[in-house]
């Protein structure tokens, strides 16, 4: 654009026909490499497939599938990026910009990417940029595209040492509540390399040739009871996070968990699974009027409770942060 500029100038100060042709010759340039951007960029449609269950702030696998529906134009030097959400002043779900050099015409282009959403909620648009700099690569041509779906991202589930040391309190806890020694057989397996040398079961071995080891199993968890705060708090969200992490890493560990909050509550797995208490932190909105607070239905069982006016849930009977 600043050469067009200056041999304007010059043709026009110096009134010199050579510098008129050199500028008439760059603005035909530019001409085409607008029209030819334009033809490019037109007829993509753009997709993308999220796996089922995404967390904030974790890398998620996704497939990016982008058609040319023109029937012989193919596209060419394609750049798909992402783009910042003004809405929620985050920055874009992928990082990572891809190109592709040419998209035939009536083809469609499947690839994989990583994504990340910033923050937990529901996200009801995602916005991406497709470029080009065809032809001649003066200019950069680009089309907005907003792809809407929505998509309900978790909280985050990257641990802390605070929140593992909680985990460890609370399963410590539990597992001193357990009933029995955890000891009754199961099976006979192959051995593998983490076993300790005590399971070896001598007798399978020498029948098979192979070593075997002695299986027995697991007694689960006994019910955790989780009771969350919405009252305003300017540690909300950290409170949402830190809670998310311990009912999931319950859940994975054999816990059965009663989870209560203002409003709402939810035994997992007896009135839903562990996703439908992440689609409701997902979702949680804080509040300022409390209620009535319960203490837990069963103080025996481990219970623990997220909020900022500790007192209060004390007094209730919850254990809390």
């Amino acid at each position: 654009m600043l050469s067009v500029a200056f041999t304007a100038l010059g043709a026009f100060l110096s009134g010199s026909n050579l510098l008129f042709l050199m500028f008439a010759a760059l603005l035909a340039l530019l001409l085409v490499s607008g029209f030819l951007s334009r033809l490019v960029l037109s007829g993509l449609e753009l997709e993308l497939l999220l796996p089922e269950h995404v967390s904030a702030r974790t890398a998620a696998p996704a497939r990016i599938r982008i058609r040319n529906i023109k029937r012989l134009t193919p596209s060419f030097s394609i750049e798909l990026a992402g783009r910042r959400d003004s809405a929620r002043n985050a920055p874009p779900i992928m990082r990572t910009p891809l190109y592709f050099p040419v998209i035939p015409g009536h083809t469609t282009i499947e690839t994989a990417v990583e994504v990340t959403f910033p923050l937990r909620g529901r996200h009801r648009e995602n916005v991406f940029a497709i470029s080009t700099r065809f032809p001649f690569g003066f200019l950069r041509k680009t089309a907005i595209v907003p792809l809407r779906r929505e998509t309900i991202v978790y909280p985050s589930l990257e641990p802390q040492a605070e929140d593992e040391a909680l985990l460890d309190r609370i399963t410590g806890e539990a597992e001193s509540n357990k009933r029995g020694a955890g000891l009754d057989f199961y099976r006979i397996r192959p051995y593998e390399t983490t076993d300790s040398a005590r399971l070896v079961d001598w007798k399978s071995t020498a029948h098979t040739g192979a070593l075997q080891v002695r299986e027995f199993s697991q007694e689960e968890l006994p019910t955790v009871e989780v009771y969350f705060d919405r009252r305003v708090s300017p540690e909300f969200e950290r409170m949402v996070e830190r809670c998310a992490f311990l009912v999931w890493n319950l859940s994975d560990r054999g816990a059965a968990i009663w989870f209560h909050s203002q409003r709402h509550s939810i035994a997992v797995p007896d009135e839903g699974d562990i996703y439908d208490l992440l689609r409701y932190l997902a979702l949680i909105e804080p509040v300022h009027a409390s209620g009535e607070i319960e203490g837990p239905l069963d103080p025996a069982n481990p219970h623990i409770a997220f909020t900022s006016e500790a007192a209060e849930l004390q007094e209730s009977g919850w254990q809390t942060l």
